[in-house]
């Protein structure tokens, strides 16, 4: 049982150490196909010039499958991002890339985004990750949508296909479009993270149909099932036989309500996702059952003048039933929680200049062999707790009204600045061979451009 329980923990401390280059790259939906094929510039979808997050003519357009108007352009882009990357001490390297100060092309990126028949259209991401040095398909999002009325009632019916829960969703406040983006992926990051949060990103495809009442009442519901290794591997996905995957269908819901007052808008959602799902080693000892219950909030305020405000709240709980990974050793023990909570405000003036400020929390219960002592990545006390803050400094010149070239030439100039306060549930000697939580803070300057 002791060498069991000491192979768990490597197992443990290998899948930290890789977490690097298998998260996921961070999807970019802001891509100027939609501005051509709209006739308008990025700034009319997006609260930035050019970014992900999206104002409420850009969640209509989502809703209504990327097909609002008639496809005049062809619906292709491509985005590249390279950054430079320092941590307050020098951490293990990654392949292809030293111990500290790095600078890199973390992703070039194709899409086609747009409008395919009435009703009809589809984002749909190929990507050559230059961390990992591999081409793999990214974000897919396929959409029919179309607009009802019931007596009184306005309903818009829509059916999504995507490969990313939470990618389908068109607020910001939950991960998949979540602050930051982009995130450096070359400094060392706190050990848990949610099943929700990306852990099935690519792997999976799901199916979900979703009613918009009124404007005001959002309701969603489906499920996702892992695709098949060979058709991973066809697709680019990086050994999909060693995946902790879904075992069956991973149901997947969302419920949301908006409202806006002039230049004030407001949503209140309820977001879930409960898979099974098994590592390689663990068929035989059943699988690891996940519910993920999450409650966001966003405000927006924009009244066309020069100065907007974003505000996103998101707050997740994971309940954990790890039958196998206990059964093999993995886990200390089966029923297992972890919680966080992300909460950013931005300041934007003119679209083009940004100040956002953010604050990350994760508290879970102590489980020794999933969190265990290792040097940077371990815990020395069984802990994932782990809070900090980010500070981010942006500016987009590019990509409004009057802008050069629009909107073929957008571009995002930021400066990114993470602090931690509690790491792997310490602040000195968190990992028990003596580094300190600050020890993780980073320094992260990125440049994203777009055609």
């Amino acid at each position: 049982m002791a060498a069991v329980r000491r192979l768990g923990r490597a197992a443990a401390g290998l899948l930290l150490m890789s977490v690097f280059s298998v998260l996921p790259v961070m999807p970019a939906q802001a891509v100027p196909a939609f501005a051509r094929a709209m006739g308008v510039p990025c700034s009319v979808c997006h609260t930035l010039a050019f970014g992900p997050a999206l104002t409420a003519y850009g969640r209509n357009f989502k809703l209504h499958a990327y097909a609002l108007k008639t496809q005049s352009t062809i619906p292709l882009s491509a985005d590249l991002i390279a950054s430079f990357t320092h941590t307050a001490q020098s951490e293990p390297a990654v392949p292809h890339y030293s111990g500290n100060n790095n600078f890199t092309v973390d992703d070039i990126d194709g899409y086609f985004a747009g409008r395919i028949a009435e009703n009809f259209g589809a984002f749909a991401q190929v990507s050559w990750d230059g961390i990992a040095r591999h081409t793999s398909w990214g974000v897919f999002d396929a959409r029919w949508a179309r607009d009802f009325t019931f007596g009184s009632t306005s309903t818009l019916l829509g059916v999504t296909l995507n490969n990313f829960p939470t990618v389908q969703d068109p607020w910001n406040s939950t991960y998949a479009w979540q602050f930051p983006f982009p995130a450096t992926r070359l400094a060392n990051q706190p050990a848990p993270f949610l099943q929700i949060n990306g852990a099935f990103a690519t792997q999976s495809l799901g199916g979900t149909v979703y009613v918009l009442l009124d404007n005001a009442l959002y309701v969603e519901a489906g499920g996702y099932r892992k695709l098949g290794d060979r058709l991973q591997s066809d697709l680019g996905v990086p050994d999909p036989a060693a995946e902790h995957g879904i075992d069956g269908t991973a149901p997947y819901w969302r419920v949301a309500l908006q409202r806006t007052l002039g230049a004030h808008y407001a949503s209140l959602g309820v977001v879930g996702f409960a898979p099974h799902a098994q590592s390689p080693g663990e068929r035989a000892a059943g699988t690891d059952n996940y519910t993920d219950l999450g409650y966001d909030a966003t405000y927006q305020f924009s009244n066309g003048g020069p100065h907007t405000v974003n505000v996103y709240a998101s707050y997740i709980q994971e309940r954990q039933r790890l039958f196998a990974a206990t059964a093999v050793g993995a886990s200390a023990t089966i029923a297992n929680h972890l919680n966080t909570f992300n909460l950013s405000a931005q300041y934007a003036f003119r679209q083009t200049y940004s100040l956002t400020a953010a604050y990350f929390d994760t508290v879970g219960n102590s489980n020794p062999v999933v969190y265990a002592p290792g040097a940077w990545f371990g815990s020395a006390n069984g802990s994932p707790d782990s809070r900090g803050y980010i500070i981010q400094l942006e500016c987009i010149p590019f990509g409004k009204v009057d802008s050069l070239a629009k909107p073929f030439l957008n571009l995002r100039l930021g400066l990114q600045y993470t602090g931690y306060l509690r790491f792997n549930g310490g602040t000195d000697n968190y990992d028990g061979f003596g580094h300190s939580a600050q020890d993780n803070n980073t320094l992260f300057l990125f440049l994203w451009a777009a055609i």
